[in-house]
């Protein structure tokens, strides 16, 4: 089974590009998910240990695929600079930038300039 819905050869090198980074951030989550239910699920400190470094890991690797998407995909750069590293109620983040209220992230508000 294929993961593309167009013949490949239709598409260009970065759009196949960003269909493989799509499909292992989608495996890496996928994997997080996985170690961190097994981690749970176990009574043995050591097999705990291994499953919880082997999920830092996937993490790891998910955070990666995010970075590429951010430096090569624009709607990607623009959620994520939107979404992250920011205290504001995530459901919340959205209307503000509609009300113009678009500084959201703690510590960016330098004041008036003048």
């Amino acid at each position: 089974m294929s993961d593309y819905h167009e013949l490949q050869e239709s598409m260009d090198a970065k759009t196949l590009d960003t269909a493989r980074i799509l499909n292992s951030l989608k495996e890496e989550v996928e994997a997080v998910n996985w170690y961190n239910q097994r981690a749970a699920a176990t009574d043995d400190a050591e097999v705990k240990a291994v499953l919880e470094h082997n999920r830092d890991e996937e993490v790891e690797h998910a955070a990666m695929a995010l970075e590429w998407l951010r430096r090569n995909v624009p709607a990607w750069e623009e959620e994520l600079s939107t979404y992250l590293f920011t205290d504001a109620p995530i459901t919340e983040i959205e209307e503000g930038e509609k009300e113009g209220q678009s500084d959201t992230k703690e510590g960016l508000d330098i004041g008036d300039m003048k």
